[in-house]
Parts: C-alpha cells; structure tokens; sequence
C-alpha cells in the first residue's frame, strides 16, 4: 500500500499530487505542548482528503511512544511506500528514513531540496487554494488569508519583511487547502472563532453540512 502523510495543509498535499499515484492519506494525531491547528481542525482536515476521492485514515499516537506506534501501524497496514511533504528540515527527513527503514517501506520526498519559494509558486499555479489558520505570534496579519494566486504575494512579502520561511516549513504558519484540481469539490465549513496559544493564534473552523453529486469512495 502506497501511503501518503497528510496534514490538511498545503505541503503534504502537493508532495502526494507530485508522488502521483497513491492509495491513502494518513494523518497521525500526536499530543504536542501547543494546540496544532490541524488537529484541533481534524474534522476539516480529515475531510478536504476525501473531497480527493481518497481514503484518509487516521491513527492517535501516545506521547512518549509516537515511533514505535507509527511503524507498528505503517506495518499493520502494509504499507510499502510512504510519501512525505519536507523541504529542507534535516531533522524531519532523518526521522521519516528511519520510520520509513523500520516500517519495511521506501520513503518518497518530492518536495525535499527544492527552493521553498519555488514550492510556493508551484501549488498556487497549480490551482492550490488553502486558508492559513494559524500563525505564531508576529503573523497575525496573515491569519485566515486565502492563499491562492492572487495572494501568495502576501506571504512572500511578509516573509521578507519578517524574516520567516515562506513555506511555514518550521511552523510559521499551517494551513488548510480548501480546493485544487483534485477535489470533487470546495471544502466547506464557517469560522467558529480564533482561540490563542503561548505560541500563536489559530482558527477553529466547523464542518458545513455536506451534499456531494460525485460519489466519495
């Protein structure tokens, strides 16, 4: 089974729309210090996967224990391939080789050692459209901006002026993709609030009622 590490956000999205092929996403719920905003968004994130006529699963993993728990379920699963959104964080590439080694998988990282800007520009003309939902604190200003074609802009100004990645691959900033060329259709769903963490600000988002023409398998 070909894997593909999905968040909600726009990387690990476009890394699995640049692997190709695969049969699943799965998103992994770990226990961080600070509130993820894709987790507290499981709901949206989970479904703007199977807006891609994919199956999402997803697996909780207890703190103390997210390796062992990860290969064990990677291996329970078969999977044989496990696609993965980094770019340029060493850390991260070195523990998906290992989760990849131990799991009896081959490890597949697109995006890893192209320029971040370049990454950027390549999802939104690619039809990527996400909402950033949340940022750590001096990005307020980007809190809740569509990011598409007509925005990124935005972002790479900010990232000039601030001095941040203009990807958010350290965690500057998550989003959500919305729509892409991928989608049955739009991710829908209304802004329930913006809730504050020592780290940042991020927003809650709820569902809206879904009334898909195209079946979802």
């Amino acid at each position: 089974m070909k894997i593909a590490l999905f968040s909600g956000g726009k990387d690990s999205f476009y890394a699995s729309v640049k692997e190709g092929s695969f049969d699943a996403y799965l998103i992994l719920v770990y226990e961080f210090p600070n509130p993820s905003p894709h987790l507290i968004n499981l709901g949206p994130s989970v479904m703007t996967g199977l807006l891609t006529s994919r199956p999402v699963l997803v697996k909780k993993l207890t703190k103390g224990r997210e390796f062992n728990e990860t290969v064990e379920f990677l291996r329970e699963i078969g999977a044989t391939t496990i696609i993965a959104g980094d770019v340029y964080v060493e850390e991260h590439l070195r523990y998906m080789e290992r989760v990849a080694e131990e799991a009896g998988a081959k490890l597949k990282e697109p995006l890893w050692g192209l320029d971040p800007l370049e990454v950027l520009v390549e999802e939104v003309e690619y039809g990527i459209e996400a909402r950033i939902i949340g940022v750590i604190h001096g990005l307020e200003p980007l809190l809740g901006l569509k990011l598409s074609r007509e925005t990124y802009h935005r972002v790479v100004e900010e990232a000039v002026k601030r001095g941040f990645d203009v990807l958010g691959e350290k965690g500057e900033y998550h989003t959500i993709v919305e729509y892409s060329p991928r989608h049955l259709g739009r991710l829908e769903y209304r802004i329930a609030g913006e809730r504050e963490s020592r780290r940042g600000k991020f927003l809650e988002l709820v569902l809206r009622e879904y009334r898909v023409n195209t079946r979802i398998e």
